[in-house]
């Protein structure tokens, strides 16, 4: 597999390809991840819960990048070439491979519609800007051709590919998962405080300007609840001064980076959990708070809409509607009950269709196809 990151970095894409090689090497397949190294870190092997991973050299030097990156990962390839019997490369931001292999390719985020939510909030959001809207989309199209078999985390994703020139109806969704026996529900919660949860990037489309005027919204109405944001990101310092002149501090409190342990106990202990983003494939966070039992309130784009019907297992709001999420989450907070049904249909859900056991055994067809 080729991915850009892998554990411990963090990031949907890094643990959507841990959890799947994870669970195939437990299937009996051998598994190596490329993925990005560093310039002082050449070539590092390490095995991770039995997944072989190759570390390859990296040289941050914008835009170009990828194709340098690219260079080392090829050649890896080409030595590497008879241990494997298929190339799986996670998209967006991978270099384009050369081999005689088949080569399937899961699409994460199309950096053509991944390009009309970067807000421009400073220098290095621009600079990612240009990279989604300019530098990678040519690379990207090369990408989708040379594949043998494409695949996507959504039904919505494989929609965005139209951008492409490619039909959806041949395009494999395998689908997101979450590790259920991990991220599990508490018969008894470990902490009596109500909090409303956020986790993920943050980043500007993640729509957390409209969860600050949410949480002003709920907190002048229920003065108890708290607002846990976790994650770090860009719009970091731009989310912290907004705090600040609000007058928020008190109720809106910005952890930064969490431990998985730590982040778990979060989960499992939150009354309600946030999805405020302008754009989503289908993420990992709103996985993994349904899986642990936790109503969810995400915006009604992307997957979100493949996952959640609202009122049976979640809430679906309509993005950049901040008083309606705040009406949502006031509601989950006074209705004890109805929390708890929510909860138990997302965790029914989670255990329908979104383990990777189930997203194992799709993509093992999908090798079986091409090989």
């Amino acid at each position: 597999m080729i991915t850009r990151e892998f554990p411990p970095e963090p990031g949907g894409i890094s643990y959507y390809v841990y959890n799947l090689s994870k669970k195939l090497t437990e299937k009996g397949h051998k598994v190596t991840v490329i993925t990005r190294g560093s310039i002082a870190n050449s070539l590092m092997e390490e095995t991770i819960d039995n997944v072989r991973v190759i570390h390859a050299p990296f040289f941050p030097v914008y835009p170009l990048h990828l194709w340098i990156h690219g260079i080392f990962v090829n050649r890896l390839v080409k030595l590497l070439e008879s241990e494997f019997d298929i190339v799986h490369l996670h998209s967006p931001i991978v270099p384009v491979i050369k081999t005689s292999l088949p080569k399937i390719t899961t699409v994460h985020t199309p950096m053509k519609i991944d390009a009309e939510h970067h807000e421009i909030i400073d220098f290095y959001s621009l600079a990612e800007r240009l990279q989604c809207s300019v530098f990678y989309p040519p690379e990207e199209s090369k990408l989708f051709k040379a594949s043998k078999s494409l695949t996507a985390v959504s039904f919505s994703v494989a929609n965005e590919l139209k951008t492409y020139g490619l039909d959806p109806k041949k395009i494999t969704v395998l689908g997101n998962g979450v590790d259920e026996r991990t991220f599990t529900p508490l018969y008894s919660r470990k902490s009596n405080e109500q909090y409303v949860l956020f986790t993920g990037v943050l980043r500007a489309r993640k729509g957390l300007s409209d969860l600050l005027e949410c949480a002003e919204y709920v907190c002048a109405l229920y003065p108890g609840v708290r607002f846990i944001i976790c994650g770090t990101g860009p719009f970091y310092g731009n989310l912290d001064r907004e705090v600040q002149r609000r007058r928020m501090n008190e109720n809106f409190i910005l952890l930064g980076h969490v431990k998985r342990d730590r982040l778990i106990w979060l989960y499992q202990n939150a009354t309600v959990h946030c999805v405020p983003s302008h754009y989503e494939g289908l993420p990992t966070v709103l996985l993994e708070a349904m899986s642990c039992g936790i109503p969810v309130v995400a915006t009604d784009v992307g997957g979100n809409k493949e996952a959640i019907t609202t009122g049976v297992n979640g809430f679906l709001v309509p993005p950049k509607a901040p008083k309606v999420m705040g009406k949502t989450i006031l509601r989950l907070l006074k209705d004890a009950e109805l929390r708890t049904r929510v909860g138990k249909a997302a965790r029914r859900t989670i255990e329908e269709h979104y383990t990777w056991d189930k997203i194992a055994d799709k993509t093992l067809l999908c090798y079986e196809k091409v090989l």
